[in-house]
């Protein structure tokens, strides 16, 4: 029996996935968590095979989150379903130790394959998510947003949605004076001119947010 922990900020979503995964032979929806404070204690204290975590939630979230279970339990393996594209977020939650990323509007049967490859030892992306990792490794190049960290990046995907620093240093949980030298070392390390220019590549990339004022 494969033990799933889900962690979804939404309760629709949470049900959703539970009546989706306990309909599955072998599949055991063994624990619930609501946001990634939440889901990390649960991590701490009973067994999971695979987490299937949401990549944005309140407090606690994508790639940070990924990092602090894999601290917790180097064993336990993630599956990230997020309303992201994977252009968005693919690569950096695999580095960051996920084994697998889905987006939401995947169907249920991708649900439980990806589930039950990962479970089993297997990475789960789809095909065009893994040609553009492998043309990536093989060129040594890539995108100017691969070459910012993982903070670094959350502040340009919000700095592309519109948000001004002091929100940005709200949802982030920073100062405003570091979000404005994330900012600089955004626009150096793209070579971009400022904040029209991260808004206009955004927009060639895909990057932006399909529900930004969520």
């Amino acid at each position: 029996m494969i033990r799933i922990l889900i962690a979804d900020d939404h309760q629709l979503v949470r049900d959703g996935l539970r009546r989706i995964l306990t309909s599955a032979d072998g599949i055991d929806v063994c624990g619930e968590a609501a946001d990634g404070t939440e889901a990390l204690e649960l991590v701490r204290t009973q067994r999971f095979d695979v987490a299937v975590l949401d990549m944005s939630m309140p407090g606690l979230a994508g790639i940070d989150l990924i990092k602090r279970v894999k601290i917790e339990r180097p064993e336990l393996k993630i599956l990230i379903l997020s309303m992201h594209g994977e252009q968005q977020y693919a690569a950096r939650a695999l580095k960051a130790g996920a084994s697998g990323y889905l987006t939401k509007d995947s169907a249920s049967e991708l649900l439980i394959s990806a589930i039950r490859k990962i479970a089993g030892g297997g990475m789960y992306i789809s095909e065009k998510a893994a040609a553009t990792l492998v043309s990536t490794a093989a060129s040594g190049d890539g995108p100017a947003h691969l070459r910012l960290s993982d903070r670094e990046f959350e502040v340009f995907r919000q700095l592309a949605n519109g948000r001004a620093p002091g929100e940005i240093a709200a949802a982030l949980n920073l100062s405003i004076k570091t979000v404005s030298t994330h900012k600089t070392r955004i626009l150096d390390k793209m070579g971009l001119a400022g904040t029209a220019e991260i808004v206009r590549y955004a927009l060639e990339h895909g990057l932006l947010e399909q529900n930004p004022g969520n």
